[in-house]
């Protein structure tokens, strides 16, 4: 990986306040950037889950570790328009479809494959992999489905996608030269009729259009560069490098996060704990 300095970010999304798991990560970020640049980005674009009183808490809590990051912030939800250029560039290539499938439609489908003599169930990082039922829909059904008000996903033609960017690379601190296989993950869903792009899309738009050039993050996201760097090839986006690092976890083994209600950085500070002290706990 070249030297320092790079430009990194650290982008939460408001869901909830920041745990240890988020000290690590954002302290791991700026670290890397050496003497260049730190970017905070807020990644809100979960309508359901995501709250703006977290905001301010976010910066509150990185302010008292003492990181500081450039100005203004960027918030994914006022951006959506870039995102919708960005599925315009791969619809006019053909390589986007609309799935009106739910996610009961879809078990069902692959309930009744894996039930078939000799059925056989793709499997990819996420689970099983999408069974294509709406690929083949033709452009004429899916408009008059659209214009009858169905609910619907943008999926990725994962097929004729990997076909037109031929083989691709990324590199990783931690484990080296990679060769993409972003087909591990089926047609991947872009965007849906009521969230207009998906975490794949906007992070990879974002991370470009900011000029990130070191990724950090933790090593559950790693198959999803696959993705990523697949969607930097079609919409001829630059490669940053990536490093992809170990998690912190708790003393039940598992990785902090806000739905097991890990300790935030809050209820720490409220305790008398010190930047020092959460320093100390974590390893970057």
């Amino acid at each position: 990986m070249p030297h320092l300095p790079h430009t990194t970010r650290f982008a939460p999304s408001p869901t909830g306040y920041l745990h240890l798991g988020h000290a690590k990560a954002a302290l791991f970020a700026a670290a890397h950037a050496g003497d260049g640049r730190f970017i905070l980005r807020i990644e809100d674009i979960d309508r359901g889950r995501c709250r703006p009183e977290f905001e301010p808490a976010i910066t509150e809590d990185l302010a008292w570790l003492g990181l500081s990051w450039e100005s203004p912030v960027r918030r994914q939800s006022e951006h959506m328009a870039d995102y919708q250029a960005a599925l315009g560039t791969l619809g006019r290539e053909g390589l986007v479809y609309p799935c009106f499938c739910t996610r009961a439609d879809i078990q069902r489908e692959i309930a009744n494959a894996a039930g078939a003599p000799h059925g056989l169930i793709a499997m990819g990082p996420d689970g099983a992999l999408y069974p294509g039922t709406c690929r083949a829909l033709s452009d004429a059904a899916a408009r008059r489905r659209i214009d009858a008000g169905e609910g619907y996903a943008l999926r990725l033609r994962m097929d004729d996608a990997v076909q037109a960017a031929g083989r691709l690379t990324w590199h990783d601190a931690a484990k080296g030269e990679q060769t993409a296989a972003p087909e591990l993950f089926g047609d991947v869903v872009l965007a849906r009729k009521d969230t207009p792009t998906s975490y794949h899309l906007a992070c990879t738009w974002d991370d470009a259009l900011q000029g990130v050039t070191l990724v950090t993050r933790g090593e559950d996201l790693f198959s999803a560069t696959h993705v990523h760097r697949l969607l930097q090839a079609l919409l001829n986006l630059p490669t940053p490098h990536y490093h992809h690092h170990g998690l912190l976890l708790g003393a039940d083994g598992r990785k902090f996060s806000k739905r097991d209600q890990a300790p935030t950085l809050r209820s720490l500070r409220a305790a008398g704990t010190t930047p020092a002290d959460v320093r100390a706990m974590i390893t970057i």
